[in-house]
């Protein structure tokens, strides 16, 4: 067994491809390095079943040098993509971002896929393709979908290429699509955001937007094992689910408030108006996990506890 992982040098990537490992097999990788880093393989490159090679995936001709290296090594037998652009706002004011970084990644490497006969792929999806439906229940078969920020436009783009492609020769797909994922190594997101601004001003926190914004939040560990336990339990040919904790999600002011608490005591919090922290913000979303756990998954950790052990993990992160 083969896997390639796409973006593996980013935040999930990288602990998929430690998981993957543990399970045996060979671990291919591949990265822009845009948003990932080399910093984030150092354990895993140590893995003599490992082997990474700094690609651009929007690029075919490279990607597919990169394969055709990979492949001849130990045939792929599928595809972990990961790859994508995770700055929704640098999306926003640049629309290319995305379509080259999240969409064309996905494209060529559904291309590869059929050219080189690889059956499998497991898609990283996102909870940006339903768009801003309030608090109305988000389910997998929720619609119409109306994102609204390019990158949720082009996880749904993305998702639409990969079912087509199932029916032209692919045998299975996985459509995973995440909440906000929290852990480390962390990269990006409103922790890590707020950890740096108190480190710069340690008296006061400014926020984006007034803190009412309500997501669920899971830790990346158990993002990685609810999809392997999808890998191996799904029954459908294209396999889509929402992971997440199942419950409300916590508010931005309760994020802000612990990471006061941890990071620098005392320091006063300035929150900003509306509830959205910037274009494409969704301020709020109820994600239903009902059809993970008719499948017979429970994760461990409720947004909370998620949200208090990166939040521990990632100032440990920036301390060093």
């Amino acid at each position: 067994m083969s896997i390639l992982i796409t973006g593996v040098a980013g935040f999930i990537g990288c602990n998929l491809a430690g998981t993957l490992l543990e399970r045996g097999g060979y671990v291919f990788g591949v990265d822009n390095l845009c948003r990932g880093s080399l910093a984030n393989l150092y354990d895993v490159e140590r893995n003599p079943r490992f082997s990474f090679i700094e690609v651009d995936m929007a690029d075919k001709t490279a990607y597919r040098r990169a394969f055709v290296d990979f492949h001849a090594r130990d045939p792929i037998t599928e595809v972990w993509h990961m790859a994508a652009n995770s700055d929704i706002p640098a999306g926003i004011a640049d629309a290319s971002i995305d379509l080259r970084d999240t969409f064309m990644t996905t494209f060529n490497t559904l291309e590869l896929m059929r050219e080189f006969k690889v059956p499998v792929i497991a898609f990283a999806s996102s909870s940006a393709i339903y768009g801003d439906l309030g608090k109305r229940p988000l389910t997998e078969d929720t619609g119409p979908l109306l994102p609204i920020s390019n990158y949720g436009a082009m996880k749904l783009a993305s998702e639409a290429a990969i079912s087509a492609a199932v029916e032209s020769g692919i045998a299975r797909a996985y459509l995973f699509r995440f909440p906000n994922v929290i852990g480390i190594p962390s990269t990006h997101g409103v922790i890590l955001d707020f950890v740096r601004k108190l480190a710069v001003t340690p008296d006061n926190l400014v926020v984006l937007g007034d803190g009412t914004q309500q997501k669920g939040y899971l830790h990346v560990v158990e993002l990685i094992d609810a999809m392997l336990f999808i890998r191996d339990k799904a029954p459908e040919r294209i396999a889509v689910y929402n992971i997440g904790p199942g419950d409300d999600g916590v508010t931005v002011r309760f994020i802000a408030e612990e990471t006061v608490r941890k990071a620098a005591p005392g320091a006063s919090i300035t929150f900003g108006s509306g509830n959205k922290g910037w274009v494409g913000d969704v301020p709020q979303f109820v994600y239903s996990v009902d059809k993970l756990r008719a499948l017979g998954y429970r994760n461990q950790l409720g947004s909370v506890e998620a949200v208090r052990l990166a939040l521990h993990q990632i100032v440990e992160q920036e301390r060093r």
